[in-house]
């Protein structure tokens, strides 16, 4: 596929778009010169004046905040049926727009003249003979994605993008190539159109589109039941931005309501983490154990809060001994999670201290006047705050961070080393990471929800101490003055932790959840169903079958429907049997697809590397000449600070790598579409590059206990070009 043919294709559907901009803007000229007629309307002086300006006002009103909406990603969409029934082709968008011929500029997309646009697969194309999804800027188109969906048809439509790997191997002269892609056509449509309800598995080694017909199959599922995502929304995990992205452009709407995209470390909502622990850390924070240790946490005392109160009142001294306190929060405890109990804290304090009155003039006083008197005593308040005080998961997290308090909490759970690895990754960086995330869910669940601080957001019926006693609000804001971290980096979320209500949730990349990440996914989607994708071979998780287990238990109690693909058509052959031939080497338990897309060129492997500068320079050099599109530079952990550094300071790749030279320079913003980039083999989960340098695979493969199969996964990344440095 030419850049040619790409810029050429761009520019004729600029065409198309600008026309349909110019009917946007005469239309919306056309629905304010309605509205004005529509006011002078109500000058008549008669009711039925009166009434026509109202009804001519109001949908001009309504068609003009229509249009205005409709600006930004107006058209997204192509069809192109066969040519006998229709010749022109469908442009599909926002809203509906005609010409002044009154000649169909584009289709709305919830007509039903655009529902092929979402129905059609290569397997039931409904005369549908290429669909492409066009990416817009505002007016400006900047690139299109084509699928063929019946090569039989006699046209000469040209295909661009990855639609093009299909294209290539369905126009091949060779019969046995036909045979592979009616394989990989219906393997697909049956993954896409499988039942809505229960889990639909899908799974594949690489290259065989399995992030494709989850994509697919998500614009099915929401154009065909819209009502059900609406109203439960659909949660995306997945390591990139392409589901959201793709969403947004063909199902306007939804994109924008129903579907919330979450990368693994930003699940909970107010939250967000970017950088990964070192393996050694992650592999302990995912293992499933972590649940009980956060558990623990959750029941432990505040540090620093008291462990005895005394008091005098009447004739009587009033103490509660740690015994009692220690009593009364075992029982608190099993009355449900920990915040949920604030309510219940005075009563239960109260409830103690009133059996130790014996005093007379106490006694005649009554329990009522007792209750009142301690409310209003500032000492009482205090000691009841600092001892059972509102807490956020993020805060309770950060106790785990002393040495002792989470010796006492993994006891029997963790080894030694596996505390001295948490506790070093806690003391060493006050900001979150990926890995943090669940266990910050794990505790927003097992506390429960703080009660809300706002005066708008406070119901009395739960967050008052004691009826007609002390608002909660003093608690939480005496809490807050004793308690308040210095200079905490972590925000609390500001959802409640009851996230269960989703409809639908798709995983991307799923072999690369971790146990804890299961738990947190799980919870969100109790009620909905399952879309999950993954290859199991390229798992990053050391232990497969907890990993399996904790899957396993979040989509309990729903049907499984399983699909796999069998044929890698985006590697090259090539490509791929180098990476074959090292899964088998290594002893992986690799899927292996058929790769059916020969180059005729061949990895380039380099050994023996002195200068690794000037070698990773001139792979990329020979890379970028050959291929138009990206060149991915995989590195291990610990080099991608220097290699950053070196493609920043290359000036024949300045255009080029815009995010190298924002990493080692702040005054530099960062592209977000480089052509160049600087990945390590985590990062390169579910991406594609045309070309790929491998630096030092070797460190790759042994910087952690799954090295092996994250070099698998980055030796299977590039679709036309690879050359690896050792």
């Amino acid at each position: 596929m030419s850049d040619e043919l790409v810029e050429r294709e761009i520019a004729h559907e600029q065409e198309v778009v600008d026309r349909v901009y110019v009917q946007l803007a005469n239309s919306a000229r056309a629905a304010q010169e309605l509205a004005r007629e529509g006011h002078s309307r109500g000058r008549l002086g008669h009711e039925g004046g009166l009434v026509e300006r109202d009804a001519m006002v109001f949908q001009a009103a309504k068609r003009i905040a229509q249009l205005d909406a409709a600006h930004e990603g107006l058209v997204f969409g192509r069809l192109d049926l066969l040519p006998e029934l229709d010749p022109e082709p469908r442009y599909i968008g926002r809203i509906g727009l005609r010409d002044a011929n009154r000649d169909s500029l584009l289709i709305d997309w919830r007509a039903p003249a655009a529902a092929v646009f979402y129905q059609a697969t290569a397997a039931e194309p409904h005369d549908v003979v290429r669909r492409r999804v066009l990416r817009c800027t505002g007016p400006r188109v900047v690139g299109v994605e084509d699928e063929l969906l019946d090569a039989e048809a006699e046209t000469d439509l040209p295909i661009v993008g990855e639609g093009a790997l299909i294209a290539q191997l369905s126009r091949a002269r060779d019969r046995s190539m036909h045979s592979i892609v009616a394989t990989i056509q219906a393997e697909q449509d049956k993954a896409i159109r499988a039942p809505g309800k229960g889990v639909v598995a899908i799974s594949g080694g690489p290259g065989t589109g399995k992030t494709v017909v989850a994509l697919h199959r998500a614009a099915y599922l929401l154009y065909t039941d819209r009502r059900r995502y609406e109203g439960g929304g659909v949660l995306i995990i997945g390591p990139s931005g392409v589901f959201m992205r793709y969403i947004e452009r063909v199902l306007p709407s939804l994109g924008e309501t129903a579907i919330a995209l979450r990368s693994l470390g930003e699940v909970i909502d107010g939250v967000r983490a970017t950088r990964h622990d070192e393996p050694a850390v992650a592999d302990v924070k995912g293992s499933e154990r972590m649940a009980e240790v956060m558990r623990r946490t959750s029941r432990q005392q505040a540090p620093g809060s008291p462990n005895g109160f005394r008091i005098f009142w009447r004739d009587d001294t009033i103490v509660l001994t740690a015994g009692q306190l220690g009593t009364l929060r075992r029982q608190l405890m099993s009355q449900g999670r920990r915040n949920r109990q604030l309510p219940r804290v005075a009563h239960a304090l109260l409830d103690v201290m009133w059996r130790q009155v014996r005093g007379e003039r106490g006694r005649d006083r009554g329990r009522e006047a007792f209750d009142d008197e301690m409310l209003s005593d500032q000492r009482f308040v205090d000691f009841a705050v600092s001892w059972w005080p509102p807490l956020d998961a993020p805060e309770v997290l950060g106790w785990m961070r002393d040495p002792e308090f989470l010796a006492r909490v993994a006891d029997g759970v963790l080894s030694a080393e596996e505390q001295r690895l948490l506790s070093k990754s806690w003391g060493e960086d006050t900001s979150l990471s990926i890995e943090d995330i669940p266990l910050l869910d794990e505790l927003r669940y097992a506390l429960g929800d703080v009660p809300a601080k706002t005066e708008d957001e406070r119901d009395l019926d739960d967050t008052s101490l004691l009826e007609g006693g002390v608002d909660m609000q003093e608690l939480l804001t005496a809490a807050d003055r004793e308690y308040a971290p210095s200079g905490r980096a972590w925000a609390p979320p500001t959802h409640r932790i009851e996230d269960d209500g989703f409809a639908h949730v798709l995983v991307d990349e799923a072999q690369d959840l971790t146990p804890m990440q299961w738990r947190m996914v799980g919870r969100r989607g109790r009620a909905a169903s399952w879309t999950i994708v993954g290859d199991p071979a390229q798992s990053s998780w050391p232990v497969p079958a907890e990993s399996a287990s904790a899957r396993a238990a979040a989509t309990e109690g729903k049907e499984l429907h399983a699909f796999h693909l069998s044929t890698n058509y985006r590697n090259s052959s090539e490509i791929y049997e180098y990476a074959a031939a090292y899964a088998q080497r290594v002893g992986l338990d690799a899927d292996l697809p058929t790769a059916v897309r020969s180059t005729g060129v061949e990895p380039k492997v380099v050994t023996g590397v002195s200068d690794l500068e000037s070698a990773t320079r001139e792979a990329v050099a020979e890379i970028a000449d050959q291929v138009g599109g990206t060149v991915g530079i995989v590195v291990p952990v610990a080099r991608r600070s220097e290699v950053n550094a070196w493609l920043a300071s290359w000036p024949e790749f300045a255009d080029d790598a815009v995010g190298a030279r924002a990493a080692v320079d702040s005054s530099v913003a960062p592209s977000g579409e480089d052509r160049i980039v600087v990945l390590t083999g985590l990062d390169t989960k579910g991406l594609e590059f045309d070309g790929i340098v491998v630096v030092r695979p070797q460190e790759i493969e042994d910087e952690s206990a799954t090295g092996k199969a994250t070099l698998y996964v980055v030796l299977t990344r590039a679709t036309q070009l690879l050359t690896t440095l050792g």
